[in-house]
């Protein structure tokens, strides 16, 4: 490990002396012919080695935001096994950090070699910030080893650890803020002058360009997902090959850990991915049309069928676990109901408009479109759904986290401050419905590209956003009743009403009348659900406050189908990285900058759907044979990890 940082520090210090020469070196080849890499298409050599080193950079950027979090759980519970988890969780990163750095000094020298003239450009723009990314690269691999390497001697300064903690999730989020300029600038280049081509904006104009923040907030929750379901997946490999049932105990903790710190990141996911979505159509009508219309379409389908898997495997992974706890019985008869909605949901979801058909099934069809499945293929079916299977997912884990508790204090009995959290998060909710409800009345019409009469359409959203403001005050009002339960029964139905049914169906005349609102009526959607999940959590946290335990966990006693569930979920996460670094790249088309700086090699063609899936499994194949290699590793020559089973859902990182 000792000579892996030392490699690592000095990989990033050549990056940072050598950023200077490699700019200054690519002036003299602009123009020249372009080349390839040993001999490969120089595209495809990019996509590979940026693909792998995307994934190894949303790794390592992703697992120590729960490590910390979880250290600090142990820090204020005073449990060690919690601090051991977040050590082991840790160690996993030594190796992803290498391979981060090295991949991340191939690509480099790979862009400069191969494509001279588009580096010169976005180096020209970019080169102020490219060494503040190489040396916030430094500072974070300084940073990691410090905090990795004196886990053990700072036990009695865990608090200054756990800042160190935090440092390291700061530059790693600075250093994955600073990489999506970069890219989302060639996605929607900004500061040019249109008559020569020539950069004469800022370099902040250049970094905070339309796309900047949107794949910022994507990037961050797919890191968290996709760190944890890595994590679950080692933990379940790990489980499998146990000797003892300590072992097997800690592991299956470990697993649930990394499910549900990946759940945490996927919940809101989609919506941000919707949010990037409809930047990209703002950027640029083109691009978007061709996104979700045109030659990118069906990669969509493909995402559709990745995220519903990730989704029902980790509905299913959390049913499986409720068989090891006492008292989920009184539940389990809820999962076949929630089971058979989210598969509605998911064939739904996955529907897509048109058909790939040849002209004889056009014909015995009536079109291209089938006649009735061709709505569900519509964005408004998909946020419709979409709001169902988050909203289940969410049900599922309140399931989980209250079987093997029995009723807690009643809140008429619980001191005073528990009023005042509670009023606090319904207020925050309440001010924040109550603002876009205002907003969307207030609207201008004229502002969306449409004609004043329109703006009758936006008040049955914002009247929905005042139902649930009264769904708030209502279900405060129970809770303080103790009737939580029904509190959290009706809040939940109000907002499945409004936002799935409601609004879903209301999605479809937004299209036909006033289709720049439909999002509006998306964000709509989002903060309802959304006020869902952290209202209906406050009320359950207050609920089942100092409830007795049902009795004891059952850890490390699952059936093996749970664990290739989470090898499962974990190969979706990968591949469905790997897809989505497709479509945000390849968007492009042949445009290095889009529509400023064409790319002219002989590879410049947009891959088909064939291609996608061979260079997208290669990756997804490379990537997973890398990380299984360094895990092995971890698991030979590591730090030995305590295996002391957790005895109860104390273990369990949901609030009580």
């Amino acid at each position: 490990m000792k000579k892996r940082m030392i490699r690592v520090l000095l990989v990033a210090l050549v990056v940072v002396l050598a950023a200077p020469l490699l700019v200054a070196a690519a002036a003299p080849t602009v123009g020249e012919t372009y080349r390839t890499f040993l001999g490969f298409d120089s595209r495809i050599s990019i996509w590979l080695i940026a693909e792998i080193h995307l994934m190894f950079g949303a790794f390592v950027l992703g697992v120590p935001i729960f490590a910390v979090t979880i250290e600090i759980i142990g820090w204020k519970t005073k449990d060690p096994r919690y601090d051991r988890l977040a050590y082991e969780f840790t160690q996993l990163l030594g190796g992803a950090f290498s391979f981060t750095a090295l991949l991340g000094g191939l690509l480099t020298f790979a862009l400069f070699g191969l494509f001279p003239k588009f580096m010169e450009f976005l180096s020209g723009i970019f080169h102020d910030v490219m060494y503040l990314y190489a040396g916030l690269f430094f500072l974070e691999s300084t940073t990691f080893y410090i905090y990795y390497y004196f886990w053990d001697s700072m036990a009695n300064r865990k608090g200054l650890h756990i800042v160190l903690g935090i440092l390291l999730n700061v530059w790693g989020t600075v250093i994955m803020m600073v990489a999506n300029s970069w890219a989302a600038y060639m996605m929607s280049p900004v500061g040019l002058d249109k008559e020569t081509g020539q950069f004469v904006g800022t370099v902040w104009q250049a970094v905070n360009n339309p796309l900047w923040t949107p794949l910022n907030i994507h990037r961050f929750l797919g890191n968290v997902a996709f760190g944890g379901l890595i994590c679950g997946g080692y933990a379940a490999i790990r489980y499998l090959g146990a000797k003892t049932q300590e072992e097997r105990a800690h592991y299956d903790w470990m697993g649930y850990v990394g499910n549900f710190s990946a759940m945490c990141g996927l919940i809101p996911l989609p919506f941000a991915g919707y949010y990037l979505g409809r930047e990209v159509y703002s950027a640029s009508a083109v691009m978007g049309n061709n996104m979700m219309g045109g030659a990118f379409s069906w990669t969509f389908i493909i995402q559709a069928i990745l995220i519903g898997g990730l989704f029902i495997g980790s509905n299913y992974y959390l049913w499986i676990g409720m068989h090891r706890i006492p008292g989920a019985e009184r539940y389990t008869r809820y999962i076949k109901f929630i089971e058979v909605v989210l598969l509605l949901c998911f064939a739904i979801w996955l529907t897509p408009h048109n058909l790939p058909l040849s002209a004889e099934e056009q014909i015995a069809v009536g079109g291209q479109y089938h006649p009735t499945l061709k709505y569900l293929g519509l964005m408004s079916g998909k946020n419709a759904v979409v709001n169902l299977i988050i909203l289940l997912t969410f049900a599922s884990f309140l399931l989980y986290r209250r079987a093997n508790l029995g009723d807690g204090v009643a809140f008429s009995q619980q001191p005073a401050k528990s009023r005042v959290v509670l009023f606090g998060v319904a207020g925050l909710v309440i001010l924040i419905m109550a603002w876009y409800a205002k907003s969307l009345l207030s609207l201008d019409p004229a502002s969306l590209d449409l004609s004043g009469e329109t703006a009758k359409y936006f008040v049955l959203p914002a009247a929905l956003l005042i139902i649930q403001i009264a769904a708030v005050l209502v279900t405060a009002i129970l809770t303080l009743w103790n009737r939580g339960k029904l509190a959290q029964l009706v809040y939940v139905g109000v907002t499945a009403v409004d936002a799935t049914f409601i609004l879903g169906v209301y999605g479809y005349v937004i299209m036909a009348v006033a289709n720049p609102f439909l999002r509006n009526v998306a964000v709509t959607q989002w903060l309802i659900l959304m006020s869902a999940i952290i209202w209906v959590t406050t009320i359950d946290v207050f609920l089942f406050k100092g409830a007795p335990q049902l009795g004891e966990m059952s850890w490390g006693k699952m059936p093996v189908r749970s664990q290739y569930t989470l090898i499962a979920v974990c190969v979706f996460i990968v591949m469905l990285i790997g897809l989505m670094g497709f479509i945000r790249s390849g968007l492009r088309e042949d445009w290095h900058i889009y529509a400023i700086l064409q790319d002219s090699s002989e590879g410049s063609w947009t891959p088909d759907n064939a291609l996608m899936a061979k260079v997208v499994s290669a990756c997804v194949l490379i990537f997973l044979g890398a990380i299984s290699f360094l895990f092995w590793l971890t698991g030979a020559g590591g730090k030995k990890t305590e295996t002391a089973a957790p005895s109860s859902p104390e273990f369990s990182v949901t609030p009580k």
